[in-house]
């Protein structure tokens, strides 16, 4: 149960220092570092995949496959974001 806590209490600090240095970047460097983190995010995705088939129990499994979804959705917007800023730089 203790490695539980800690686990628990890093994860919500890291989700609190996540939204402060995210909501901390102005507006024009968004974009740019949105799509220079897909390869992070690929990589949160793969650590991901192995969490939630490890089976270890049935939180781990759970908490794996909520982390599977977040990452999908982060990779997908990212690339989404990409491809709109980069179809801004194209010739009409």
């Amino acid at each position: 149960m203790d490695i539980f806590v800690i686990s628990l209490t890093i994860f919500a600090l890291s989700i609190f220092v996540g939204f402060e240095v995210i909501t901390k970047v102005p507006p024009t460097l968004h974009t740019p570092l949105m799509s220079g983190s897909n390869a992070i995010s690929g990589i949160t995705l793969i650590g991901a995949l192995i969490s939630a088939g490890a089976q270890h129990s049935t939180v781990t499994t759970v908490l794996g496959l909520c982390a599977v979804i977040f990452a999908t959705i982060n990779v997908v917007g990212g690339f989404l974001v990409t491809h709109r800023m980069l179809k801004m730089f194209q010739r009409k």
